[in-house]
């Protein structure tokens, strides 16, 4: 094989492995959202759960987009899709069902804090 052929070759693989990469979410402890929310104001914590969960009991200065309502809300209330975003639920399952999903949706820097029920800071209900 000529030089000029394994250089294409050698190109080309890489073009095509580059386009089957896919981003990812990262999970990370309650620790570590609590040290990033303190430590950057415009980081967005987003809680998937229900209306009437988030009305029990939330963290505050969360922002409640309910999984069902997600991929249709995404759009308009999260605007800037390189924005850091934390998503957070009850036990971790919807949590990471919504950071799939924003990731499919073409953010760039989401990470998956699982549920409230391992959050030992402050929270705060109506």
């Amino acid at each position: 094989m000529t030089m000029k052929k394994s250089l294409i070759l050698t190109m080309m693989l890489f073009l095509l492995l580059a386009g089957c990469t896919s981003s990812s979410y990262k999970k990370i402890t309650a620790q570590q959202g609590q040290e990033l929310l303190q430590s950057d104001l415009s980081v967005i914590l987003v809680d998937v759960r229900t209306i009437e969960e988030n009305k029990d009991l939330r963290i505050p200065n969360s922002l409640l987009i309910p999984l069902d309502t997600l991929k249709a809300k995404a759009g308009d209330l999260l605007l800037d899709k390189n924005a850091t975003i934390i998503v957070y639920c009850h036990s971790g399952n919807r949590s990471k069902e919504a950071s799939d999903l924003l990731i499919d949706l073409g953010y760039t820097d989401v990470l998956d804090m699982g549920g409230i029920i391992d959050w030992p800071y402050e929270t705060e209900s109506e």
